[in-house]
């Protein structure tokens, strides 16, 4: 009855303490920011030259930090601009001219300076809350007596054990604020960063361009190997069925008049080749597109691949209606592979799945209980997926610590006009 409490206390107290981080963090922003403008103003003068590399790069690595941070603590993803200049064969002064001459260089003088005077003052906010609420709730009681007449704690005079009271519950809501406002403020604080943090607009429409010629070549190579399987299948399962079920009807027809018994007992065969081709026929229709896709959208889907598992799967959908088809068969074999390797690698016993659809991203995150240390790098499976979800310009993420647990998010650019007309997802 109280795990849900204590789950939204526990967020909120390590918001609290993340804004804590990012108040520290903007004090050296400032410094470092500070640094990098008075090497530009010692640049005339000859020491600039010396002082501005190793200045802009500290102040990128506190932008890369704040990238990071920003992912990590709510989920925004924001494109780094592209590495500084930082060629060793250039001299001091043609190493400070590159680096004047980058627009992220500039970028992160500009995000330096706005960091500490809106992105600092906004995380002190519940900080300050939580501060305040702490004297009311737990110094007010201990010290109204020891002072005068004119202790006030907000807008309440001390000076009786009703008013000590009445700051008490004042402390408590002061507390209760700071902590429940400290996750909307870290919200904030990334839209309000990510303007300055972004790669410029430019370099992002670049980098798209590229990732989409990739993506495009990889999908043609994809649909051709597909093709080539579903060739192979049918031509050694269905196919080859098929015309021994025609030589036995052939033989059975030959001696039907001859060998009723011998023509009866190859019928029966044809009978049992005929359901094998069928199934063979099945099975390929169900790696194309299942029928329960087709039928029944992505999150009932799910749910039957959840029920063959033999691990414990819990699947929560909060999908508002059906998506394009492509974009479901994708996701379909994402979360089966994802289930698979856990249930192959990972010693889990218990996975649970969510799918869900917001502000035009369509979301599968499958996180199991098992040993972790899964990497990209090895096995085809995840890679796999990672090249189905390319072809619909998504991402997929893959969280898994020594230990566990194993987390992986995939993410595909969906927009649905309404639940009566047509979609469309991906760029790719």
């Amino acid at each position: 009855m109280f795990d849900k409490p204590r789950a939204v206390a526990s967020r909120a107290g390590v918001a609290l303490g993340r804004c804590q981080l990012a108040s520290l963090h903007a004090l050296a922003v400032s410094a470092v920011g500070s640094l990098v403008v008075l090497a530009l103003l010692l640049v005339p003068v000859g020491v600039g030259f010396l002082l501005l590399p190793p200045a802009a790069r500290a102040l990128r690595g506190l932008s890369d930090r704040s990238r990071a941070r920003a992912d990590r603590w709510t989920g925004v993803r924001i494109g780094p601009p592209d590495p500084l200049p930082v060629d060793r064969a250039l001299n001091a002064r043609k190493r400070s001219g590159a680096i004047i001459a980058d627009e992220g260089f500039w970028r992160d003088l500009a995000w330096a300076w706005l960091e500490p005077v809106a992105g600092g003052l906004l995380v002190a906010v519940p900080l300050a809350l939580v501060e305040y609420g702490v004297f009311g709730a737990l110094v007010q009681p201990f010290v109204w007596r020891l002072l005068d007449d004119g202790n006030w704690y907000a807008f309440v005079p001390v000076h009786s054990t009703a008013t000590m009271c009445a700051a008490l519950v004042l402390g408590l809501v002061f507390l209760a604020a700071g902590l429940l406002a400290a996750p909307a403020t870290l919200r904030l604080h990334t839209r309000m960063s990510r303007p300055l943090l972004s790669a410029p607009r430019r370099i992002q429409l670049a980098r798209r361009v590229e990732r989409l010629t990739d993506t495009r070549t990889r999908a043609l190579d994809a649909q051709a190997a597909e093709l080539r399987r579903i060739e192979r299948n049918l031509h050694d399962g269905a196919q080859a069925r098929l015309v021994a079920l025609g030589m036995t009807l052939d033989r059975a027809t030959r001696l039907l008049e001859t060998d009723p018994a011998a023509a009866r007992e190859l019928l029966l065969d044809v009978r049992r080749t005929s359901e094998g081709a069928l199934q063979d026929l099945r099975d390929l229709v169900h790696g194309i597109h299942p029928p329960v896709l087709a039928d029944r959208g992505l999150g009932d889907a799910v749910r039957s691949l959840a029920l063959d598992s033999f691990l414990d799967v819990h699947v929560e959908t909060r999908l508002p209606h059906r998506l394009p088809a492509p974009v479901e068969s994708a996701v379909y074999f994402a979360v089966g592979e994802a289930l698979a390797n856990a249930a192959k690698h990972s010693g889990a016993r218990e996975v649970a799945i969510a799918l869900t659809y917001e502000s035009g991203l369509l979301r599968a995150t499958v996180t199991d209980d098992g040993h972790g240390g899964a990497d990209l790098a090895r096995g085809t499976g995840l890679a796999g997926v990672r090249q189905r979800l390319d072809t619909f310009d998504g991402t997929l993420d893959l969280h898994s610590p020594q230990g566990g647990p194993t987390t992986v998010t995939m993410e595909i650019p969906c927009a649905l006009s309404s639940p009566k007309t047509s979609s469309s997802c991906g760029t790719g």
